[in-house]
């Protein structure tokens, strides 16, 4: 159906902390990327009530969505976007509901990653209104695994 391909990978160690780029990074199944926010169910968003809510997994995002963000004026690097993943030739609004495969790692989409305030507050002006109904996909792990830059994405 779709293939692309895994350009990049971020995590926060904190809630608001700058996103680090990583060439590879260990997904747990149920638990997200290891050494991430969410994955320590740190996160800005994360809530005593729903701390294990899957859709605070992963975060994807589409490289084809930055550059669209450009061309309309707003220059978002990607790790400003706030996401785990940045990918190439998958149209990721496609993906909910449907379990695909990065590398090695399985995943379920499960919503669109809205652009959120804290979002544009630690990034650009403006950003979250390029990127509205194109700021990404959250995600379930279903089975862990490695993640490395230039690992294809099937479904």
């Amino acid at each position: 159906m779709f293939k692309g391909e895994l350009i990049a990978i971020f995590i926060a160690e904190e809630k608001a902390a700058p996103m680090r780029r990583l060439d590879s990074a260990i997904a747990a199944a149920g638990g997200g990327i290891e050494g991430d926010r969410y994955f320590k169910r740190a996160g800005t968003f994360t809530k005593e009530h729903d701390k294990d809510r899957p859709d605070r997994q992963i975060t994807l995002i589409e490289e084809e969505a930055l550059a669209a963000a450009e061309k309309a004026g707003t220059a978002l690097k990607p790790e400003q976007s706030r996401r785990n993943l940045l990918t190439r030739g998958v149209p990721l609004n496609h993906l909910i509901g449907v379990e695909f495969s990065v590398g090695p790692v399985r995943l379920k989409g499960l919503d669109y990653c809205e652009p959120c305030k804290h979002m544009e507050k630690l990034s650009l002006p403006g950003a979250r209104e390029k990127l509205i109904h194109r700021g990404g996909l959250r995600a379930e792990v279903l089975s862990g695994g490695t993640l490395s830059v230039g690992d294809l994405i099937a479904v």
